[in-house]
């Protein structure tokens, strides 16, 4: 209901709404009932349909096509619980744009009457641009729940110092978020420096982290700068860090916590600013527990850990994934799956996640040559797998479409999309269900 344009409230929206037009990050007003009272010049410009201005459309509508509330459509809403708290609520969301879905950092802050007693919510929308809801070239993509929250927690962790621990299956894209964390931080125009621990003794490592002069030993004829010098201004990432010999870790955890170290056969200390991530898919803190890592060193990199989710826990995932790496595969001319090497891409367990994905559909394309990969295509073991998963996860995929049905406006391509198939799938899981 529109409030009375000379009561108190309503001349404080007034001026709030004509503040935000100044404001350079997108913002819209909202009412208690999830209607959009006012928006500002950068979100017509970001989100805005040229010509159609979202006043008084229901905000769930407008960024999910929903026509219930997110939190009844089986998103995360930050308004119900910002109301209660009093206090901002931030949230990940997928939202539709004209440039298509997009991952957006929504912050929602409440707005309170001299009782205290909220009268309407300023959303403020950040486009995140370190990862896609859609295919592209590069970087992290992905659109399921589980890939979201490990997404926001690198949106949460990457303005600040903190050094963040990556934990994940290997071939779960730990290198990828690791970039992701650097190109968002205050330190993206500075280096990236990957350091690899798997397989180096500790001799090895050592001069890869430190560097060392000439003559430190033999082979050595010129000085070399370490990788944690190198890293200077910018982010040391260590992969696998659970690799690192147990004596190394003394100095590692000596270059964490003082910044300095000196390199190998020299007497000089070199000192070194840099943001530290550290990737393993091991179990350090049952390691640490055990002896065969070091607990000061897993307390100190593990400041704030990011779990990153196993392929088989984003299966929702996997045509969006299949498109996107086909395409970074051949471009304009990568192939499309048929429906029954879609199937059974989708039956597989994947025990090398992305990365074994990625292998499977390399060695299928070269067997496309129509432009089609089929069954036929794929390894032996795909073909053989047991199909005792298959009626779980085509249970669980026909209810998340039966719950997109209630709530989902828009036409049916759109929900293809939206739950990441392919309309001839979405067609076919609509008749399971017995919808025409």
């Amino acid at each position: 209901m529109p409030m009375n344009p000379d009561t108190p409230a309503s001349t404080a929206l007034q001026a709030l709404v004509s503040y935000l037009e100044h404001e350079p990050q997108p913002s819209i007003v909202l009412d208690l009932q999830y209607n959009i009272l006012a928006a500002n010049t950068a979100y017509l410009h970001q989100f805005g349909v040229v010509g159609a201005a979202p006043i008084g459309q229901k905000c769930h509508h407008v960024s999910h096509h929903y026509a219930v509330p997110c939190d009844q459509a089986g998103e995360h809403c930050p308004m119900r619980k910002a109301r209660h708290s009093r206090t901002p609520e931030r949230v990940l969301h997928v939202h539709h744009t004209p440039r298509g879905p997009e991952h957006v950092d929504v912050e929602l802050r409440p707005i309170l009457d001299e009782q205290g007693e909220v009268i309407a919510f300023v959303e403020r929308l950040t486009s995140i641009a370190v990862a896609s809801a859609q295919p592209q070239q590069f970087g992290l993509v992905g659109r399921s729940a589980a890939f979201q929250e490990a997404l926001a927690g690198v949106q949460r962790a990457a303005p600040a110092q903190i050094p963040v621990l990556l934990q994940g299956e290997s071939g779960t894209g730990k290198e990828l978020f690791a970039r992701a964390l650097h190109a968002s931080s205050p330190r993206a125009s500075g280096p990236l420096v990957v350091v690899d621990c798997t397989g180096l003794t500790e001799t090895l490592l050592e001069s890869e982290l430190f560097g060392y002069e000439k003559g430190a030993f033999t082979g050595a004829n010129q000085r070399k700068i370490g990788l944690a010098e190198a890293a200077h201004g910018g982010t040391l990432f260590l992969d696998e860090i659970g690799e690192v010999p147990l004596a190394m870790q003394v100095k590692l955890l000596r270059l964490i916590e003082s910044g300095s170290f000196r390199p190998v056969g020299s007497l000089r200390t070199v000192h070194s600013d840099f943001r530290l991530i550290s990737a393993t898919h091991k179990p350090l803190k049952e390691m640490a527990t055990a002896g065969s890592f070091r607990e000061d060193l897993y307390y100190r990199i593990s400041g704030f850990p990011i779990r990153l989710p196993s392929l088989r826990e984003r299966f929702e995932d996997l045509p969006l994934l299949i498109e996107t790496l086909l395409q970074r595969l051949a471009g304009s001319a990568a192939p499309r799956v048929d429906e029954e090497a879609m199937t059974l891409l989708g039956l597989y367990r994947y025990p090398g996640n992305i990365r074994e994905l990625r292998n499977i559909l390399e060695r299928a394309r070269l067997f496309s040559d129509d432009g089609i990969i089929r069954a036929e295509h794929l390894p032996t073991e795909l073909r053989a797998d047991s199909p005792a998963s298959a009626p779980r996860r085509s249970n669980t995929r026909l209810r998340d479409i039966a719950q997109a049905l209630d709530s989902f406006e828009g036409s049916r391509s759109e929900l293809a999309r939206h739950l990441g198939l392919s309309e001839r799938t979405l067609y076919r899981r609509l008749r399971e269900l017995g919808v025409s």
